[in-house]
């Protein structure tokens, strides 16, 4: 399956976007699906996932409440809304796609978009 994240740019705190990761290849609905992003000098970390199983979705305690991971079988695409956004949340965010059960480690999953940009600054 091929991965393409789109959707970032530059919103000021407090602001929302939304990011959207558009397979190809193959269908969404059998992967788990990860947001992660990387802030510069920082290692990876894992924002979100999205079960194959249910549809179930778990979050970082840093996003928790303000981010919703979704998932849209027909459009074969997985968004995150992201709300009340702070300078902490400015990134890369990569989606990712993986098999088994959802995991905060990124070697659990195979498959990666090649990351949107988002800037949270005023």
């Amino acid at each position: 399956v091929q991965l393409q994240a789109s959707g970032g740019g530059l919103v000021q705190p407090g602001g929302a976007r939304k990011l959207s990761c558009q397979a190809s290849g193959d269908s969404l609905e059998y992967y788990n699906v990860g947001w992660f992003r990387q802030a510069p000098g920082k290692e990876r970390e894992w924002v979100s996932c999205t079960s194959s199983v249910h549809g179930s979705t778990s979050y970082g305690d840093s996003v928790k409440g303000r981010f919703t991971v979704s998932k849209d079988n027909a459009q074969n695409a997985v968004y995150l809304q992201m709300n009340n956004l702070k300078s902490d949340d400015t990134a890369v965010y990569y989606c990712a796609a993986g098999s088994g059960s959802c995991s905060v480690w990124p070697d659990r999953y195979r498959y990666w978009g090649q990351g949107t940009l988002v800037t949270v600054s005023s």
